[in-house]
């Protein structure tokens, strides 16, 4: 499958396909490891850690949002 590479802000960017994603249960704001093959010129990506059983998608999503919109005031009541 051949995709555009395009520049979005100031990052450089490869769209995936909802049908990859949905493959393999990426959602935005999901990790995903990011490796080059330098031998064989390819760029890997895969998700970074398995789907745990029994925990919702959408709303690990949920909560990687929050913590990250939260994370100066969860910090601070961690002291």
């Amino acid at each position: 499958m051949i995709r555009k590479v395009f520049k979005t802000g100031n990052s450089i960017v490869v769209a995936l396909p909802k049908e990859m994603l949905d493959a393999l249960h990426l959602v935005e704001g999901g990790e995903v490891s990011v490796k080059l093959d330098a031998d064989q010129r390819q760029i890997v990506i895969a998700p970074s850690a398995p789907a745990a059983d029994g925990v919702d998608v959408e709303f690990a999503r949920q909560v990687a949002d929050f913590i990250e919109s939260y994370r100066p005031a969860l910090e601070a009541l961690a002291r």
